[in-house]
């Protein structure tokens, strides 16, 4: 997935929670992501776009700390 902006993201359908790991290493949980929107985030040309626009400021989240291994 080439984005300039998100490095990785996984989405859990049963608690409809979306985790973003940003180029920055910076990792968020969004809450309440509907699977329709996960699914065209997934398919998305730009990643970063789509996310800025259907995704950020629009669900709440929490920061869920940094990947194991970093400090």
């Amino acid at each position: 997935m080439p984005s300039s902006v998100i490095c990785s993201f996984a989405y859990d359908p049963l608690s409809k929670a979306l985790d973003v790991e940003f180029v920055s290493g910076r990792r968020y949980r969004y809450l309440g992501v509907p699977e329709a929107v996960a699914g065209e985030f997934s398919g998305a040309f730009s990643k970063g776009r789509f996310f800025n626009a259907r995704i950020r400021d629009r669900f709440a989240f929490r920061e869920i700390g940094w990947p194991s291994g970093n400090s």
